[in-house]
């Protein structure tokens, strides 16, 4: 599980393709100070990954072909930065909300446009999802924990506030970027619990 609270932004080494998906390797020297467990969980961007090898300052992990084709993160090239965060520990404070790193779907960028000292952010999300999305809720976006500000019909806005766009990516994003998105786990079990859950914007 995770928070949705990023730890460190990292950079793309490289992405080496294989037969059943991809190696990914990301520069992270914030999380190479705690040292690396083999086998550990870290989100990317959002996306739960295994560590399979970790150096110095950087760390590999496998993307299955089920996590090229569903995720943004086949759109990754090297230099570019992604968020991080390790798996939260038993104990540890939950200061966003639970995340599964188990991405939902990809959203594209509408607009980011400067809100005084922070940004509104726009996307437009899958029609699907957005039976999980309710004003004030919460959703994972690049595995930033954020509140949703308005939903109508497929379009969610957020505020950012410039300790996010210091600490994350997202003040980097530009329209038409894809994002991976993440519902609210509560969301996602209501559904199964009862019968006819249509969800409420």
């Amino acid at each position: 599980m995770f928070t949705g609270l990023i730890q460190s932004r990292g950079t793309v080494v490289h992405r080496t393709l294989r037969a059943t998906g991809a190696r990914l390797a990301i520069d992270a020297p914030g999380l190479a100070a705690h040292g690396w467990t083999l086998g550990e969980s870290i989100a990317v961007n959002g996306v739960c990954l295994t560590l399979v090898e970790g150096s110095a300052s950087e760390f590999c992990a496998d993307l299955s072909a089920e996590t090229l084709a569903r995720t943004a993160l086949s759109s990754l090239r090297p230099g570019y930065f992604v968020n991080l965060e390790r798996a939260l520990k038993v104990g540890e404070a939950l200061g966003g909300h639970l995340v599964s790193g188990h991405v939902d779907g990809v959203a594209t960028v509408l607009r980011l446009e400067r809100d005084g000292e922070g940004r509104r952010l726009v996307l437009e999300i899958p029609q699907a999802l957005t039976r999980y999305v309710a004003r004030k809720g919460s959703l994972c976006v690049d595995g930033v924990s954020l509140t949703v500000n308005t939903i109508e019909g497929a379009i969610v806005n957020f505020a950012i506030v410039p300790h996010t766009l210091s600490a994350t990516t997202l003040g980097e994003l530009a329209p038409g970027a894809l994002v991976n998105i993440e519902v609210d786990l509560i969301a996602r079990y209501l559904e199964r619990l009862l019968p006819g859950f249509t969800g409420q914007p």
